[in-house]
């Protein structure tokens, strides 16, 4: 006797229940995460006031806070992190006006937001209309509620915004790879939804390409993130060379390199300077790996004065330009030949 199977319906229905108990478990630890750094935040501003008023005081007191809690909690409390709860706490000095809708990105957007009226605004609206951070963004960037107030027909503003954010509505998936809850819970970054198959897997062996030189390279980290006040970025590799005693951060490009991609790893290497090299290191490295065929560029970025002399030192250490252009180039057509074996696709000579 042949099974029956079930009517779609059924199955629709239990994955919308897996779905909704998903999306709920995320809201429930995402507003957690929000409420303890808005008490974080409060309890910063309150040991200020009991303290002294001096600006000297609280820079110190995020400065120590900052390192006795990385040591004992994890990551994710920078003097930047920490400064950021601080501001939360100041636009936000009521609980219950947060709402439960929003995620940590969301409320960092809206803490650079001067204006008390447009901050409100855009607080309703991201939570009421579902905006994603990014769509936050971009309304705040594009100054859509001042652009809103001004006009007195209203309803082409309205549906401008309708159109360029709808590319940006927020799926499932943004709300599992999102880095600050899996940091607020302690959890291991997977850094594998934030790249690309081909890209991650070149990674992978660059990792170990350098690992294997021997020249005094640690490995620290993958898909490492920095922040700016604003903004999110992360790095792909960070290694620490204990013999030259400085920071190498490795950037990947899957394609050609631009000077976009120059000043952008210009800016990872500023970063690394101010918030996480310490006074004995030497100047961080940058190095930039593009895999675009016969394009394939490397370039060191070392801020110091005495860049000449301290090049000549990395020389001694670091892979040559010549021995990592080789070596993505060889990855490269690796990964590609095990892609098209995996999908029965003929790799391209």
């Amino acid at each position: 006797m042949k099974r029956k199977t079930p009517p779609h319906d059924f199955y629709q229905t239990v994955a919308d229940i897996l779905r909704a108990a998903r999306a709920n478990a995320y809201r429930a630890i995402n507003f957690a995460m929000v409420e303890a750094y808005w008490q974080v935040g409060r309890t910063i501003v309150e040991e200020e006031q009991r303290g002294q008023t001096r600006a000297e005081y609280g820079a110190a007191l995020l400065k120590n806070l900052s390192g006795r809690l990385t040591a004992e909690v994890g990551a994710g409390f920078s003097v930047q992190s920490l400064w950021n709860m601080r501001q939360f706490y100041q636009c936000f000095p009521i609980l219950s006006a947060l709402r439960r809708e929003l995620t940590w990105s969301h409320y960092k957007a809206l803490i650079r937001v001067e204006n008390e009226a447009a901050r409100a605004y855009y607080l309703t609206e991201a939570a009421e209309q579902n905006w994603s951070t990014r769509a936050l963004d971009r309304q705040i960037g594009s100054l859509y509620y001042e652009r809103l107030m001004m006009s007195r027909d209203k309803t082409p503003v309205i549906e401008e915004m309708q159109q360029n954010i709808a590319p940006l509505v927020p799926t499932p998936q943004d709300f599992i790879k999102d880095p600050y809850v899996l940091e607020f819970l302690g959890m291991p970054d997977a850094h594998e939804f934030r790249e690309a198959e081909l890209e991650q897997a070149i990674i992978e062996k660059i990792q170990a390409f350098m690992l294997e030189l021997g020249k005094g390279f640690a490995f620290v980290g993958r898909q490492q993130r920095i922040s700016t006040e604003t903004k999110d970025f992360y790095v792909d590799l960070v290694f620490y060379n204990y013999i030259l005693k400085c920071f190498v951060l490795v950037d990947l490009k899957t394609g050609e390199l631009t000077h976009q991609d120059i000043g952008q790893m210009d800016m990872y290497v500023r970063l690394f300077e101010d918030t996480v090299k310490g006074a004995d290191d030497n100047p961080t490295v940058g190095i930039i790996l593009c895999t675009e065929k016969d394009h394939t560029v490397v370039k060191y970025s070392v801020l110091n004065e005495n860049r000449q002399l301290f090049a000549s030192k990395y020389m001694l250490y670091l892979p040559s330009e010549e021995a990592l252009r080789e070596e993505v180039e060889r990855e490269r057509g690796l990964v590609v030949r095990e892609q098209s074996a995996r999908y029965g696709i003929m790799a391209a000579s």
